[in-house]
C-alpha cells in the first residue's frame, strides 16, 4: 500500500491547496512522515505555469469512488459525538468548507483519516511556519487519544 488518499472528485480548490503546500514544504518535510515526504518530491514536478492548476482540475473532474471500511476497532455512536467539534469545520455531513479550508471526509478511507489524525496529534503536520489550517485543525487531536480517534473514523464512514 502506498499510503495513497482517495483524492478522485475532491474539490480543485483542495488538491490545488495541497499541492502548494506540499511544494511549500508546510506538508511532507517532517522527516518520519515518509508517505508525505513521497508526495512532497511527487508535487515538485509540477514544476510548469499551470501544472499544480491542470492536476488538481483532472483530479476534481474524476468520478469519486466511496472508499470501503476497513478498519474495526471504532465505536460510531461514540464517535458521532466527538464529531461533532469536527462539524464545525468539516460539516455536519463531512462535505468540507472551502471558506475555512476544510476538505470533505466522508468517502476518504478510514485507514487514511486515522493516520492523518495521528499525524496532527504528533505534529508531524499542523506545526510548519504558516501553516494556519494546520495549526487550527492539531489543537482538536491533542485531546483526542487512539480509540477516540478510531470512533470518530468509524462515525465518518457512516456519513457515506
Amino acid at each position: 500500500m502506498l499510503g495513497a488518499p482517495a483524492i478522485a472528485g475532491l474539490p480543485q480548490w483542495y488538491i490545488e491547496g495541497q499541492l502548494a503546500n506540499y511544494q511549500s514544504a508546510m506538508r511532507g518535510a517532517n522527516p518520519f512522515d515518509t508517505v508525505g515526504l513521497r508526495m512532497k518530491s511527487m508535487s515538485l514536478s509540477l514544476d510548469l505555469e499551470g501544472d499544480l492548476e491542470s492536476v488538481a482540475e483532472y483530479v476534481a473532474s474524476m468520478p469519486s469512488v466511496t472508499a470501503a471500511v476497513t478498519l474495526t476497532g471504532g465505536d460510531a455512536e461514540a464517535g458521532q459525538l466527538a464529531y461533532g467539534l469536527c462539524s464545525a469545520c468539516h460539516g455536519p455531513a463531512g462535505d468540507g468548507n472551502e471558506a475555512l479550508g476544510a476538505p470533505p471526509l466522508k468517502g476518504q478511507h478510514d485507514w487514511y483519516l486515522l493516520a492523518q489524525l495521528q499525524k496532527y496529534r504528533s505534529g508531524w503536520r499542523g506545526t510548519a511556519p504558516g501553516d494556519i489550517r494546520g495549526a487550527t485543525m492539531r489543537p482538536n487531536t491533542l485531546t483526542m487519544d487512539d480509540q477516540a480517534m478510531e470512533d470518530v473514523v468509524a462515525y465518518i464512514q457512516t456519513l457515506n
